[in-house]
C-alpha cells in the first residue's frame, strides 16, 4: 500500500496523487455480481425535490457492494478470495467464501490478503480479521467495525486506517476508546472485528484538480461572503467583506464553538469522556 505521484505534465496533474492499489488482488476482476445492488443518487434532494444537502450532484455511476457488518455466521471458516476496491468507501473490502459456499464482503483489515482464513464466534482465537464479542476480546487490542447495540452490526470505525481500543471491562459493559478520543461504555455482548482497517494512506492522497471532486458527486462549495444577502446571512456588501458576523450556515446556525449533541440524548450516560474539541473551540 502506497501513493503514486503524477508527473506535472499538466496543471491538473501537478501535485496530484493516487493510491497504487498494491493490495488489490486482481484489478481486472469484476466484483461478485450476487452482492451488487444499484445505488440511486439523490443529488442532495429529498422526496419533494427540495435541496436539503447543498453542493451534491452528478458523480460517476457505481454499484453498491453489500457488506456483512453483522458477521453472525458463527464457527464456520471462511477463505479470503480477493481484496477488492470499493468506490463507496475509503477502505478496501475482502470477498469471503465460507465452507458451505456462501460469499460475503467484509471490510478488509490491514495485513489481510487472499488465501487467509477468518472466522467469527465466541470461542475462537483472537486474531486479525476474526469477529468476536467484546467480552471475549483481550484488553488492549485494536478493533474496528464496532457494534453499538448487540446484533445491530458494526457502526463505528469503518473508514480507512481507523481503529478503536478495548481498554477495560466491568460486568456486562466494556470500555472503548475511539479515534476521536471519546471513551464510551458499550455492552460487552456487542461484536467487533480485530485489527486496524486497511488503506491508511488514503488521508495523504491529493486530488489535484476540481474534476476529481465532481467524479465523487461533490459540486463547488461557495463561501457565504461571496453570495448575495438573499442567499446567505454573510453575503452582500460593497466589495470584498469579512461577513460582518461570526461564521454561520445559510439558516443562521453558528459554525464554530457550538455543541451539536442533544442534551437529553439517552446514550449520553454511556459517554465516560467526551471527544476532543476542534482547534476552533473556545471556552
Amino acid at each position: 500500500m502506497g501513493i503514486r505521484y503524477y508527473k506535472p505534465v499538466t496543471a491538473g496533474r501537478r501535485g496530484a496523487s493516487v493510491s497504487d492499489f498494491a493490495e488489490i488482488t486482481d484489478r481486472k476482476k469484476k466484483p461478485e455480481k450476487t452482492l451488487l445492488v444499484p445505488r440511486q443518487k439523490s443529488g442532495g434532494r429529498n422526496f419533494q425535490g427540495i435541496v436539503c444537502s447543498r453542493f451534491r450532484s452528478g458523480g460517476h455511476k457505481k454499484m453498491y457492494r453489500i457488506i456483512d457488518f453483522k458477521r453472525i455466521k458463527d464457527n464456520v471458516w471462511a477463505t479470503v478470495v480477493s481484496i477488492e476496491y470499493d468506490p463507496n468507501r475509503t477502505c478496501r473490502i475482502a470477498l469471503l467464501q465460507y465452507e458451505d459456499g456462501v460469499k460475503t464482503y467484509i471490510l478488509a483489515p490491514e495485513g489481510l490478503k487472499a488465501g487467509d482464513r477468518v472466522i467469527s464466534g465466541s470461542e475462537i482465537e483472537p486474531r486479525m480479521g476474526h469477529c468476536m464479542p467484546l467480552k471475549k476480546i483481550p484488553l488492549g487490542m485494536s478493533i474496528h467495525c464496532v457494534e453499538m447495540q448487540p446484533g445491530r452490526g458494526g457502526q463505528v470505525c469503518r473508514s480507512a486506517g481507523s481503529a478503536a481500543t478495548l481498554t477495560a471491562r466491568e460486568g456486562d459493559w466494556a470500555q472503548i476508546t475511539f479515534p476521536s478520543g471519546e471513551v464510551r461504555r458499550v455492552s460487552a455482548a456487542c461484536r467487533a472485528t480485530l485489527g486496524v482497517i486497511g488503506n491508511p494512506d488514503h488521508m495523504n492522497i491529493r486530488l489535484g484538480k476540481a474534476g476529481r471532486n465532481r467524479w465523487k458527486g461533490r459540486k463547488p462549495h461557495n463561501r457565504g461572503t461571496s453570495q448575495n444577502p438573499v442567499d446567505h446571512p454573510m453575503g452582500g456588501g460593497e466589495g470584498r467583506s469579512k461577513g460582518g458576523r461570526h461564521p454561520c450556515s445559510p439558516t443562521g446556525v453558528l459554525a464554530k464553538g457550538g455543541k451539536t449533541r442533544k442534551k437529553r440524548k439517552p446514550s449520553n450516560k454511556a459517554i465516560i469522556r467526551r471527544r476532543r474539541p476542534g482547534p476552533h473551540y473556545t471556552e
